[in-house]
């Protein structure tokens, strides 16, 4: 336990310096982060773009594409879905999806497998074009490709890893790196074994989103239920453990207001106030700075929501708004897009203007700089 009383200003000075890092070389930067969550939208690029583009020395949209061949990751579902290195998506593995598979989408399989086994790597279309499964419902009310489908069921149990994109359009390779269920059949089911690996997932979780609030450490377990789900009756032993060996404190004397951090950090190191720097840089809605909803209100006093699934009428702050980071302090949001090769930005503060300061000004021109380079435009 610390000496000096944590209090939510030093927990925010904390948050924003360890996870806004010096920036580094990619391999390096996901190794820090643990885990980057990946979504499709592009406005103005797609998020794994806009968590990376902070942390990697010159970096520019779609180079985690670009470089995923040779980086030694993974895309795989985690606490959600995104690029993790493959030690760490080998802890969730074999897995054991909560629905099984009857006999018949059993022999589907098989035969998938085989055919991409042959040609080392496949297209959806060609697998469509060989097996001609037809389509399905999907969960949204349309429908899809079956094999298509089919193809996102065998990536999740783990026959299938995702070799790359062509046009955005995932392509499927045989997962042999990976375990298969019935393979060290006893070691896979030992209480100690999954005890270590549960543990190393949640430190993964912790080292990504840390400080974290109680209730959010025990909600981000919860949502390993994605990535192992064969685990989901131990997920209360494992916040049970978490609770006991990582550093905590109670803020404000509050026992419901306890947060946690990894073993050998402290919140109240001097070295936290860099943080209050004046730069300005606006985050994906998923950057580890304010993904957790319960602590930015904790942090910065107001609500900030994600707006791209809800209906244009009822949106407060826009389809992608990006949260504007202001030093140390979440200040508003952004809407950028890009037309005719321009960068058109849109701000909002939840102050109702800009700040008036020169400083501030400044730093919004270096960052709208950073991001017409890191654009390409």
């Amino acid at each position: 336990m610390p000496t000096t009383p944590v209090t939510l200003d030093a927990l925010r000075h904390y948050a924003v310096a360890r996870t806004l890092f010096a920036p580094t070389s990619l391999p390096a930067a996901i190794k820090r982060l643990g885990f980057v969550q990946a979504d499709p939208i592009r406005a103005p690029a797609r998020a794994q773009d806009l968590i990376l583009r902070h942390r990697v020395k010159g970096y520019c949209a779609g180079d985690l594409e670009r470089r995923y061949t040779v980086l030694g990751l993974e895309e795989d579902f985690f606490v959600n879905y995104g690029f993790l290195p493959r030690s760490t998506q080998a802890l969730m593995h074999p897995r054991t999806p909560r629905v099984t598979w009857p006999k018949a989408r059993v022999a589907q399989a098989q035969a998938v497998l085989a055919f991409v086994q042959e040609r080392g790597v496949a297209h959806p279309r060609e697998v469509d074009a060989h097996f001609a499964h037809g389509r399905v419902s999907n969960w949204f009310g349309g429908s899809t490709n079956a094999s298509t489908q089919l193809l996102d069921g065998m990536h999740y149990r783990g026959l299938l890893r995702i070799a790359g994109r062509i046009g955005g359009v995932r392509i499927y390779a045989v997962a042999a790196h990976l375990p298969q269920a019935g393979e060290d059949a006893a070691n896979a089911t030992s209480a100690a074994d999954t005890a270590k690996a549960m543990d190393a997932l949640v430190d993964v979780i912790v080292q990504k989103y840390a400080p974290l609030p109680e209730r959010s450490l025990r909600e981000l377990i919860g949502m390993l239920r994605g990535g192992a789900p064969q685990w989901e009756a131990q997920r209360p032993a494992a916040f049970a453990r978490a609770k006991a060996r990582l550093p905590s404190a109670e803020v404000n004397g509050n026992t419901r207001n306890t947060w946690y951090w990894p073993p050998g950090e402290s919140p109240t190191a001097k070295r936290h106030a860099a943080a209050q720097t004046d730069i300005v840089r606006l985050l994906a809605p998923f950057d580890p700075v304010v993904w957790d909803r319960r602590r930015f209100e904790l942090l910065w006093g107001w609500a900030y929501r994600f707006e791209a699934y809800t209906p244009a009428p009822k949106r407060i702050r826009g389809y992608y708004a990006l949260p504007l980071l202001w030093r140390d302090q979440v200040i508003g949001w952004g809407n950028l897009s890009v037309k005719k090769g321009v960068l058109q930005t849109e701000l909002g503060y939840v102050a109702g203007q800009a700040p008036r300061d020169k400083a501030f000004r400044a730093a919004l021109g270096d960052e709208l700089s950073r991001m017409e380079s890191f654009l390409n435009l």
